[in-house]
């Protein structure tokens, strides 16, 4: 499935991505790093440009390790440039209505950072709810802020309706402003194997087309755990500042339709839908009319991959739907109708036996790998643009309305020279059309041997 973080889900705005680097834009925040995986770094590098932060840095974490080591990352990274350093820690698929508000929590909370404590944010909760963690404050601090007592984890309803009643818990944000060496030091005392793991990551790193690659077998060594587990809820220096901000992780569908807009019968309606005798439903269209009679509490999203259909109360059970496409060898959650690479994109528009369709967009300057399939010819149609193809030792320009055709087993480059995108019709033709037929001699995006493309 495509990363929540990438995706637009309210209309006039960013990505939940860009939102979150838009709300730390100003003279009162550094460049931001990034940490992600391989997968998703040249989507966070458009993300970064788009928003105007040219001096963003992204971290590639080698394996998945939580984020108690993704923070200790970030915390030296600061370091090496600051020893006063103070850093923000912001989940990427957050929403927050009130970005003012947010911006005033985060000078406060530095302000209490710079004297010593790990701040984490507390939301002060709008109803009992059970799909949030929960924080108890204890002493209040000068300069603002509680001293955290306890840490408490999703609470069955019964136990979120008494939190709710004492006024003394919020929901634990997972948003934390860090004083870096005083983090460091807690992490060195409370989880000394992380901290090496990310030391011995940040001195093997490599530089790799501006990304900063960890090395992966000293980033393995360290136990994969929440900064939470690592370091809050056992240090003696976490503070809690509770915010009031329109605040949101988007959990699941019903979270956003909580967050959208709502019709005379509480509907949310993302795209076109007629909806009759409907009530309390998220519909959400990319492609299509959605017409509804006589529903309530439904999830229907309608997309050019798939549709789901599910009960608004059960909408955190998808990923129920991720391992069952998983055990059936199935392709959805991993590739789409637009599959996104470094030098564009490129969408699926039919697929039969022994063919397939698809539209190539490749941005000005984009370059795919030279290339050889051994199961597929292909036949390209340019339709905007100019692209400068290779196919062995010869290069041509292919105008608008012009095709070139290129055999199985030959070697070839697709390039756009020009300052426009360049778009093409691609006929693939041949008896295996999977993604995976592709070797490489030249990439200039440095992309590994099993990478697409």
């Amino acid at each position: 499935m495509y990363p929540k973080q990438f995706i637009r889900f309210f209309e006039g705005e960013e990505s939940l991505l860009g939102c979150t680097l838009e709300r730390i834009k100003g003279p009162d925040f550094g460049a931001p790093l990034v940490i992600c995986n391989n997968d998703h770094r040249f989507l966070v590098q458009a993300e970064l440009q788009a928003g105007g932060h040219t001096e963003g840095r992204i971290v590639l974490e080698p394996v998945a390790r939580n984020t108690a080591a993704a923070v200790a990352v970030a915390a030296l990274s600061a370091l090496a440039k600051d020893r006063d350093a103070v850093i923000a820690v912001l989940p990427s698929d957050h929403v927050v209505k009130d970005g003012k508000a947010f911006t005033q929590s985060l000078r406060k909370a530095a302000a209490i950072a710079a004297q010593g404590q790990l701040v984490l944010f507390g939301i002060t909760p709008t109803g009992p709810h059970t799909g949030y963690g929960y924080i108890k404050r204890g002493k209040r601090i000068s300069g603002g802020g509680y001293a955290v007592e306890a840490f408490f984890e999703k609470p069955d309803l019964a136990t979120a309706k008494k939190y709710l009643a004492s006024k003394e818990f919020c929901w634990n944000s997972g948003i934390f402003v860090l004083h870096a060496q005083v983090f460091i030091d807690e992490l060195s005392r409370l989880a000394p194997d992380i901290l090496r793991a990310a030391r011995g990551a940040l001195s093997g790193a490599v530089d790799d087309l501006g990304f900063v690659r960890l090395d992966q077998a000293a980033f393995e060594l360290s136990p994969s755990i929440s900064v939470d587990y690592a370091v809050m809820e056992k240090t003696d220096k976490a503070v809690m500042l509770p915010i009031d901000v329109g605040w949101s992780d988007v959990g699941s569908w019903s979270s956003l339709w909580e967050n959208m807009p709502h019709d005379d019968q509480d509907n949310a309606v993302i795209g076109e839908a007629i909806a009759i005798d409907t009530k309390n439903c998220l519909l959400h269209s990319e492609r299509s009319l959605v017409a509804t009679v006589g529903l309530e509490n439904l999830v229907i999203i309608d997309t050019p991959d798939a549709l789901l259909v599910a009960d608004r109360n059960r909408s955190q059970d998808v990923s129920n739907i991720v391992s069952r496409l998983k055990a059936l060898n199935r392709r959805e959650h991993v590739q789409h109708l637009r599959s996104h690479r470094p030098w564009g994109y490129f969408e699926q528009l039919s697929t039969g036996p022994r063919f397939q369709v698809k539209l190539l967009h490749v941005k000005p300057g984009g370059q795919l790998s030279m290339q050889m399939h051994h199961h597929r010819s292909e036949h390209w149609v340019v339709v905007r643009g100019t692209a400068k193809v290779t196919i062995g030792d010869t290069e041509k320009l292919v105008q608008e309305n012009e095709s070139v055709y290129i055999t199985a087993t030959h070697w070839h480059r697709l390039e756009n020279p020009g300052k426009v995108p360049l778009e093409m019709i691609e006929v693939q033709i041949g008896s295996y059309l999977g993604e995976d037929d592709i070797i490489r001699s030249d990439d200039i995006y440095h992309r590994a041997a099993d990478e697409t493309r």
